[in-house]
């Protein structure tokens, strides 16, 4: 990350940061000199000159007429940045208290299994986080997964430390794999299907109650993927993958 995706991370946004960077190296200024070096107009650098006061990132002095700008020393960057980790903290502990139990409340209760689509390699790095995300809240932390030899060199492209991640959070999966290949990795149980059929298979199926995500290839090597939260059918895929697990 640059200086720019730094301070932005802690609510500095970039054209803030222009502004920071320019009155760092001129020292007190006008608007009218901040505006000319940091290259943005000058309506535009008084507003944003008002929010970095408020963020405690500049002070200014009269002169003359005319206010100087000046920018805080950037170790107040530390001060700022601790205010916003503050910040999240309180609002995590807020959403599992209070937010998300009352946001759930406002979805209509139905028998119907929710089903979301998601497409690309950002769709599908949402989808691998969610497997994380959800078997981490599960006593047993542990999943089961179908895997094509036609997709995994797509799979974890959009997350690469996938695995590093899943095996630091301690998560167990069961591996079936669907033609030759595929790595052994640390808390992975694999099983192989080694079939000639086995070629014409180009799909990830994870089973992780009570969701199942299934994720395939199409259009080249663009991928796509089906969420379903449904306890009925996460429990009968995981009562297939048992008893095909226990025959091979």
């Amino acid at each position: 990350m640059n200086t720019a995706e730094v301070l932005q991370v802690f609510g500095l946004e970039p054209r803030e940061t222009r502004l920071y960077l320019a009155l760092l190296q001129s020292g007190p200024a006008s608007i009218r000199d901040i505006a000319d070096r940091a290259g943005i107009n000058r309506g535009t650098t008084h507003e944003l000159l008002k929010r970095m006061l408020q963020k405690g990132v500049v002070s200014y002095f009269p002169r003359g007429k005319r206010r100087h700008f000046s920018a805080e020393p950037p170790q107040r960057l530390k001060e700022l940045a601790l205010t916003h980790q503050q910040k999240v903290d309180d609002a995590m502990e807020l959403l599992d208290d209070k937010v998300i139990p009352e946001l759930s409340h406002l979805r209509p209760a139905t028998g119907n299994a929710d089903v979301h689509y998601y497409e690309g390699d950002d769709g599908i790095e949402l989808v691998l986080k969610d497997i994380l995300s959800t078997v981490s809240e599960q006593d047993n932390r542990s999943y089961c997964i179908y895997s094509a030899k036609a997709i995994r060199k797509y799979l974890y492209r959009p997350f690469p430390n996938y695995t590093r991640q899943r095996v630091k959070m301690g998560i167990k999966v069961k591996v079936i794999a669907i033609g030759e290949g595929g790595e052994e990795a640390a808390l992975a149980d694999r099983k192989w299907i080694n079939e000639p059929s086995s070629d014409r298979a180009g799909s990830y199926i994870a089973i992780y109650p009570p969701k199942v995500a299934m994720i395939s290839l199409s259009h080249g090597d663009l991928p796509t993927a089906v969420v379903i939260n449904s306890p009925t059918i996460a429990n009968t895929h995981q009562v297939i993958f048992n008893t095909l697990w226990e025959s091979l």
